[in-house]
């Protein structure tokens, strides 16, 4: 399983390096990618990280981390739905097949793109009345898996969001493995 987790400016660390390293310890081929080429990313707390790539089409699972969204903040999730082209590339790669994820507001990146209307989802918690007016079935669960699309609450969701995808791929024993070495105790 090849899975891509789409790192923008502002982006909130750990949505997206909690699910990397769960992935990584599980032995997925996980990356850290830009939808367009950039030297350096940013996230909201001023860690600075190299992308590993950019979307291509290619991996089976895309996950979209949030930031900046309950601050409207112009770097981070609320910027890029205002934006478009993320959400728009969301959509393109959800018509072609890939899988998405999201942990925390990306949620509200995927409801930007179109693709929870109709859907159980959930998001942080202060951004829920916002996933609601999308059109979502709002579900107030760490995760919800609605098949090709899976959504995690609040930042730390993101973990296991990324250990329940680790046992729907690889098994319970796996997932649990993970979580062990994490010392993470497993919520979802």
């Amino acid at each position: 399983m090849r899975i891509a987790i789409v790192v923008f400016e502002g982006f909130d660390e750990l949505d997206a390096l909690g699910p990397y390293e769960v992935f990584r310890n599980a032995g997925l081929d996980a990356r850290l990618v830009t939808r367009e080429p950039a030297e350096r990313v940013t996230g909201s707390h001023g860690v600075a990280i190299e992308a590993q790539g950019t979307l291509d089409g290619s991996d089976d699972l895309v996950v979209v981390p949030g930031g900046g969204w309950n601050d409207r903040a112009e770097r981070g999730a609320w910027g890029e739905a205002r934006r478009a082209e993320l959400p728009r590339a969301l959509a393109r790669l959800h018509e072609r097949g890939a899988g998405l994820a999201s942990v925390c507001t990306g949620g509200m990146l995927l409801a930007a793109a179109g693709l929870l209307r109709g859907r159980p989802a959930t998001t942080h918690h202060a951004a829920l009345d916002e996933l609601r007016e999308s059109g979502a079935e709002v579900r107030q669960e760490r995760v919800v898996d609605d098949g090709e699309i899976v959504t995690a609450g609040g930042v730390t969701s993101g973990i296991d969001l990324a250990l329940w995808i680790v046992e729907r791929e690889l098994g319970r024993e796996a997932a649990d493995r993970v979580a062990a070495e994490m010392e993470h105790p497993r919520r979802a």
